[in-house]
């Protein structure tokens, strides 16, 4: 019951027309991916407004780089890719990236859920960065490296963090661990 599938050619249509300057062209393109755009920020923040926020920045660097943009590649990757740093960013200024001492700690501690719960609700029990690096390396493919690279430390230190996460989140879906 996902979306339905998007014409990759009236996708490049509306691109062109938007470079244009064609305003229905970009808000078709805005309809077209805004709610993706805006679940991904959401799980990466864990807030509505910093999610709404992200939507927003997110389109205005589309709208400026639309010259830049081919028509060939399909755009929404792209607009995750940029949503995805605009997250980590807005992470980064409010300090909510932790040291690795108490990212471990914090990953450690995280309180297992009472019953099980949606992908979502697990994530959401999870510090900031740690959600961040499950749901880019798992749901959106970043590769250990590309993390590595954009949290500018080494592709062990993604392995440790998301190793850890991973097993938390196992120990809180097995309902061994719920008595």
């Amino acid at each position: 019951m996902g979306e339905p599938p998007r014409d990759p050619t009236s996708e490049a249509e509306r691109l062109r027309r938007a470079r244009r300057g064609d305003d229905a062209a970009f808000e078709a393109i805005y309809r077209d991916h805004a709610r993706a755009i805006h679940a991904l920020a959401l799980r990466l923040t864990g807030n509505s407004a910093a999610a709404e926020d992200i939507v927003q920045e997110t389109f205005l660097r589309m709208f400026g780089f639309l010259s830049g943009l081919r028509d060939d590649t399909p755009l929404r990757p792209w607009l995750k890719r940029v949503a995805a740093n605009l997250a980590i960013d807005r992470l980064r200024r409010e300090h909510r990236l932790a040291d690795d001492h108490a990212l471990a700690e914090a990953v450690d501690a995280a309180a297992p859920p009472a019953t099980l719960a949606e992908a979502d609700a697990l994530l959401r029990r999870l510090p900031p960065l740690v959600r961040t690096l499950v749901w880019l390396h798992e749901m959106e493919g970043w590769s250990h490296e590309e993390l590595a690279q954009r949290f500018n430390r080494s592709p062990s230190w993604s392995k440790s963090i998301l190793s850890r996460a991973l097993a938390r989140l196992r120990a809180g879906l097995d309902p061994e661990n719920e008595a």
